[in-house]
């Protein structure tokens, strides 16, 4: 009796194989037709498309994002670069870098990642992720513009834009066009200078030497997760932000920028 349960055991371990081969092959059918449906691309290979939204937390030796994630980043610098040096044939290099890096930074594509739902798709084991993307969720209400460093986007958000923008590069044969016509839908709006926001400490400190104030930094982040901005002894500008300290340095500035803004108003 052992010994024929013991014959019996390959063949249903092939049963169990199959079945699992049938079920990704489904799973890999859905997600190339509803990545069509969000991008116009149909990919000729599942199994790249499978990759560029797997996360490498997904199970121990998977095949990750990671180095997918690393062309879409090369790429879609290169394309973006490409764009504004055509567009706009009169912007210094300084501002033509800024507007790069507004464009393809963690904020603006994990915006991306949202509005268009690729996180459904990600095959991972991230525990915090659903908090993370909910907190993200909550701010974009509160900045529905590019905020320039004053909200946490989940890196894990930007770098499914970055995998995908590298599975679409390689799987179309390293075409420049068919992926930028995918990457300029996929980051509609794209930030123009003139929407090309400044940043909240840039803004302080060129206001502060405007007006001849003295700025004045003090760091509680490593006790109280808090920055000050002391502006002349006088203004302070305060945020309390315990998961990233540069979103807590950025808010403080903007919060002493717009003291001294109002201030200045009421002198007048």
């Amino acid at each position: 009796m052992e010994l024929e349960e013991d014959m019996l055991l390959p063949f249903q371990n092939l049963f169990l194989g199959e079945e699992e081969n049938k079920q990704e092959h489904e799973e890999n059918s859905k997600r190339v037709e509803s990545i069509l449906e969000i991008t116009g691309y149909g990919f000729d290979d599942p199994i790249l498309l499978r990759q560029a939204f797997t996360h490498h937390s997904y199970h121990d030796g998977c095949s990750s994002l990671d180095r997918l994630a690393y062309v879409g980043d090369s790429v879609l610098n290169f394309l973006i670069t490409k764009e504004q040096y055509s567009f706009y044939p009169n912007l210094d290099p300084g501002k033509l870098t800024r507007l790069r890096a507004v464009n393809v930074d963690t904020e603006k594509l994990a915006r991306a990642a949202l509005k268009h739902q690729l996180h459904k798709f990600l095959r991972h084991n991230i525990i915090l992720l659903g908090v993370q993307i909910k907190e993200f969720k909550n701010a974009i209400v509160e900045y529905p513009h590019h905020s320039s460093g004053l909200i946490d986007a989940p890196k894990v958000l930007a770098d499914i834009v970055e995998s995908l923008i590298g599975a679409i590069f390689i799987d179309s044969k390293s075409s420049i066009e068919i992926t930028w016509k995918i990457v300029k839908n996929l980051l509609e709006p794209i930030i123009t200078p003139a929407g090309l926001p400044t940043h909240p400490v840039i803004q302080l400190r060129e206001l502060c030497q405007r007006k001849g104030f003295t700025v004045k930094i003090r760091d509680f982040w490593a006790e109280t997760g808090e920055i000050e901005f002391v502006i002349d002894d006088e203004f302070v500008g305060r945020a309390k932000y315990s998961a990233k300290r540069v979103v807590a340095k950025n808010r403080a500035a903007l919060d002493a920028y717009k003291q001294i803004i109002e201030r200045l108003d009421l002198d007048k």
